[in-house]
């Protein structure tokens, strides 16, 4: 147990040398537009940084973490100390939790934020919306809802018909995706996007009817890639 408790105090100073010495590159580097200064201090000199970290949190476990006891031999023993190894234990739960957590219980997406790009194809003989305001798609990501964005060219025609772009950010994992589209002289719409509960990015879909099936249905095509 003495070995565990010491192996775990040098993971968790290497986990603070890492990300310490790396947020303090950072800090003092200033403004970093591109990026490039972030990454470069947590995989190039943040290690440097853990294998100090690592060093100091053995050294803290044998300065502090230990005791000697006398066992019934009368003979001298070391062990790790119960408060050092209450607090070093419940740290190290507390960061395996979050990780747990963020990785793979958030209810965040796997991939993050990510963009959903929508095609609907109008009828041929339907009258094409005048202005991005006369149309009105929402999309519901279980019971929440995010906002769409039309794209500049968010109107175009492919041969008789037209059709209409736009895009929405999606965040949530969630088992119901719900697209739904309101114009004028076109009853309103809905579609159920066929994504999995996490999704990783996707090509263009198929042109996907709306439920429902109404006489002169608007298809609806869409594809989903990172954010970034």
């Amino acid at each position: 147990m003495r070995y565990i408790i010491g192996f775990i105090s040098g993971i968790l100073g290497a986990l603070a040398g890492w990300f310490g010495l790396a947020m303090l590159v950072i800090a003092l580097a200033g403004e970093d537009r591109d990026g490039g200064i972030a990454m470069g201090a947590f995989f190039q000199i943040g290690p440097l940084g853990g294998v100090i970290g690592f060093i100091l949190g053995v050294l803290i476990f044998i300065k502090l973490g230990q005791k000697r006891v006398t066992t019934p031999d009368g003979k001298q023993r070391r062990r790790a100390a119960p408060l050092f190894a209450i607090v070093v234990v419940a740290v190290a739960g507390f960061l395996a939790y979050w990780g747990w957590y963020e990785f793979i219980r958030s209810p965040y997406l796997t991939n993050g934020y990510m963009t959903l790009t929508m095609q609907f194809k109008l009828p041929p003989d339907a009258t094409a919306p005048a202005n991005s305001d006369d149309v009105h798609i929402n999309i519901y990501e279980g019971s929440g809802q995010t906002d769409v964005i039309f794209l500049p060219n968010w109107l175009r025609k492919e041969g008789d018909a037209s059709i209409i772009t736009a895009t929405a950010t999606l965040s949530m994992k969630t088992s119901s995706r719900v697209v739904s589209l309101e114009m004028p002289g076109v009853a309103p719409e809905q579609w159920i996007l066929e994504l999995p509960y996490d999704p990783d990015p996707t090509p263009a879909s198929r042109w996907q009817m709306p439920n429902g099936n109404p006489a002169k249905p608007i298809a609806l095509s869409y594809q989903l890639g990172t954010d970034h």
